[in-house]
């Protein structure tokens, strides 16, 4: 399946300073797969050494979290838009 992915100013270096890179997977674990073999290095970004989304990072396949769906197992159905989105802190 391709979906397109929304990538955050502050990962744009891996993607050659693209904002929307398009990837293929059934899943979003095999989306970032194949973010990682098109842009190395972006995987570890996301995911932490335990291979699991990092605290401050959210994912969205469409407008859900996948947090509150099956996490790195949620679908990712043809032509769906995920987005990367890091936390951000301030005060």
């Amino acid at each position: 399946m391709s979906v397109s992915v929304r990538i955050p100013t502050i990962l744009r270096s891996y993607t050659g300073g693209a904002s929307e890179v398009p990837a293929d997977g059934a899943t979003l674990l095999e989306v970032l797969d194949d973010l990682e073999a098109n842009h190395p290095g972006i995987r570890a970004r996301v995911l932490d050494d335990a291979g699991e989304i990092r605290r401050f990072v959210n994912v969205y396949v469409g407008n859900d979290d996948v947090r509150f769906l099956d996490g790195l197992k949620t679908p990712t159905p043809e032509g769906a838009q995920l987005s990367i989105i890091p936390a951000v802190a301030g005060g």
